[in-house]
């Protein structure tokens, strides 16, 4: 069911089931540890690459999921949200969020994560992030050319390569699979190079 189709996301069941899907996506990243601010910034350091693995999984399962949701009849994909791309202030605010996170350790979602388990650097980490929302929230309205620099329509990566949903996700699933090779060589070359 398609929650934001039929008005359901200002309802209670809509608010309900964000909440439970929401402690449950908190919990599964607290068990798979990313609740520590030192194992989210491993990957910098090339000792683990279980961000890159967790994410990769996250976004094959999605797209090999809603493929699959799509060919039986159960998902109507031309029904999802997809964002529109605007090239310059998401570049830019890419490059903001990896600063952050390389600089503080978290990123929003691990640092609630991080603060529910009791860590006080996620509490600071948090309480920037806000700030920073809301300085950004004051100068918005003087950015508004930048703001819209680089607009394109929307659509999905597969579409803007002129490919099909499901050889989109069997690409996907192939780079993460090269990926995660590839980062387990690397974690395997720094074990070697650094025991701990």
């Amino acid at each position: 069911m398609n929650l934001y189709a039929h008005d359901l996301l200002d309802a209670p069941i809509g608010l309900a089931l964000a909440l439970l899907l929401g402690l449950g996506f908190g919990f599964w990243l607290e068990r798979a540890g990313f609740g520590s601010s030192r194992k989210l910034t491993a990957i910098f350091y090339l000792r683990d690459f279980a961000v890159l693995k967790v994410m990769f999984s996250a976004m094959v399962t999605a797209a090999l999921g809603l493929q699959a949701l799509a060919a039986v009849g159960l998902v109507d994909l031309g029904s999802l949200y997809v964002p529109a791309t605007v090239v310059w202030p998401q570049l830019v605010g890419g490059l903001l969020f990896g600063v952050g996170f390389v600089a503080g350790g978290w990123c929003p979602g691990t640092a609630a994560v991080g603060l529910a388990s009791g860590r006080l650097d996620a509490l600071v980490f948090l309480l920037g992030a806000a700030a920073g929302s809301l300085a950004f929230a004051g100068l918005a309205p003087g950015l508004d050319d930048f703001l819209h620099a680089g607009a394109c329509d929307v659509g999905s990566l597969p579409e803007r390569l002129g490919v099909s949903g499901p050889i989109g996700a069997a690409a996907l699933l192939a780079v993460a699979l090269l990926a995660f090779v590839g980062a387990t060589l690397v974690e395997r070359i720094m074990v070697r190079r650094n025991p701990a």
